[in-house]
């Protein structure tokens, strides 16, 4: 089945000492890091479309757009969800949150990009 509006999919991450600023070097607090929060919601959307796609073909980042709005202790579980909202040509436009037991931690918009995974990796050499 090819790519189609409202693909969703719902990560879960119990936050742990790796996943914090002070570990990924983004601040000096020991909460969830807002580039592992990133990194969340770009797997939610990767597994909104697993499936969907085309033989050979892979989705890549193009842009975050993400506000982070609550810090999340060491030892909480959040659920970082993702739905395709539009498709433009071979963009794809997800909105993203991040929920814990409080309530939201995040929200925005990811851009990824439907690219043929070898002529892809070409570029790199």
């Amino acid at each position: 089945m090819p790519v189609h509006l409202g693909l969703t999919a719902k990560i879960d991450l119990t936050v742990g000492t790796d996943d914090t600023a002070e570990t990924m070097r983004s601040g000096d607090v020991p909460v969830l890091a807002t580039p592992r929060l990133i990194a969340l919601v770009e797997e939610a959307a990767v597994v909104a479309v697993a499936g969907n796609l085309s033989e050979g073909e892979t989705t890549v980042g193009m842009r975050v757009q993400l506000d982070h709005l609550a810090p999340t202790a060491v030892g909480t579980t959040v659920s970082a969800s993702a739905k395709l909202e539009k498709v433009e040509g071979r963009r794809l436009t997800f909105s993203v949150s991040v929920s814990d037991t409080r309530g939201l931690v995040a929200a925005g918009k990811i851009t990824r990009v439907i690219v043929e995974r070898d002529r892809f990796m070409e570029k790199c050499n």
